[in-house]
């Protein structure tokens, strides 16, 4: 089974700073793409950054210049800064993750349960 799990969200004051973190753990044979995502209450769930196994990344333009993704073997990282009130949100992350079945591998995208991102005075 496979698990993915947030760390690091938190209130903090505009113009703060937050790191998200992202574990995978269980039976992986191997993890393509991982992502962040954010949700607010009567909003769809939005892509906020995602990066390749290959270390391409990807964002928002919304977060352009303020967030920076990386990862590191089976964790994801989201380094947030000038966070601004609109950045309010869950935030959650998503993998690309192979686990073998048999003879084949398969590969599902696995969410964490979120992290609550709070930017206010």
């Amino acid at each position: 089974q496979v698990q993915l799990v947030e760390t690091g969200g938190g209130l903090v004051q505009p113009g703060g700073s937050l790191t998200l973190s992202c574990a995978a753990s269980g039976s992986i044979f191997g993890i393509g793409s991982m992502g962040w995502y954010r949700q607010t209450p009567g909003k769809e769930r939005e892509s906020v950054a995602n990066i390749t196994s290959g270390g391409t990344t990807n964002y928002a333009d919304s977060v352009k210049g303020r967030f920076t993704i990386s990862r590191d073997k089976k964790t994801v990282f989201l380094q947030m800064n000038s966070l601004k009130p609109e950045d309010t949100a869950v935030y959650y992350c998503k993998g690309d993750i192979g686990t073998i079945m048999g003879r084949s591998v398969n590969v599902n995208d696995y969410w964490g349960q979120g992290t609550q991102v709070t930017v206010s005075s």
